[in-house]
């Protein structure tokens, strides 16, 4: 008794929740004419989406470029998301007598790295003169997040704000 109980129970409630499913769906009241199922069958029977190759170059800081005082964690923010395959551009001016505190970036190796401003197992990824001219560029060519500092004065330029990380996506079409 217990058993056809539970039985007629599971049967109503996969017949209410196919109703309900169903009349949600606006292609499903209009009946079968317009479901809409397409198969691939090269790949199996399930469609996935494809990744797009295409990318975008971002100038870290916009027209602000990469500069001391600017907060660059906003800044990655609301120019987020970035993809995979995205190069970012670096531009800076570099070590001079009118600009006696250059910039740099270096890629830390974790979060913990990141929040304190450790530099001590970062990576110089681009030295004071590279941001000259059309500036530094670093392709995100693997999924994991990248953390960017300024490493100059001492890790001081990063704990002013000269640091920021991103996590790329891939595109989908």
């Amino acid at each position: 008794m217990a058993l056809m109980c539970t039985q007629w129970l599971l049967s109503i409630t996969i017949l209410v929740t196919l109703l309900v499913v169903g009349s949600s769906n606006p292609n499903l009241q209009k009946g079968p004419q317009n479901w809409n199922f397409q198969f691939n069958y090269t790949n199996g029977p399930f469609r996935y989406p494809k990744p797009i190759q295409s990318s975008r170059r971002i100038v870290v800081g916009g027209s602000d470029n990469w500069r001391f005082g600017f907060n660059y964690s906003e800044w990655a923010m609301s120019n987020a998301p970035f993809f995979f395959n995205d190069t970012l551009v670096f531009k800076f001016d570099p070590p001079s007598d009118t600009n006696i505190h250059p910039h740099s970036v270096y890629l830390l190796p974790n979060l913990w790295s990141f929040l304190r401003c450790d530099l001590r197992w970062a990576k110089r990824v681009a030295n004071t003169s590279q941001g000259v001219g059309e500036g530094f560029e670093f392709v995100l060519n693997k999924w994991k997040p990248y953390y960017f500092a300024c490493g100059e004065s001492n890790g001081f330029h990063c704990q002013s704000g000269m640091k920021f990380f991103v996590m790329p996506m891939f595109r989908w079409y």
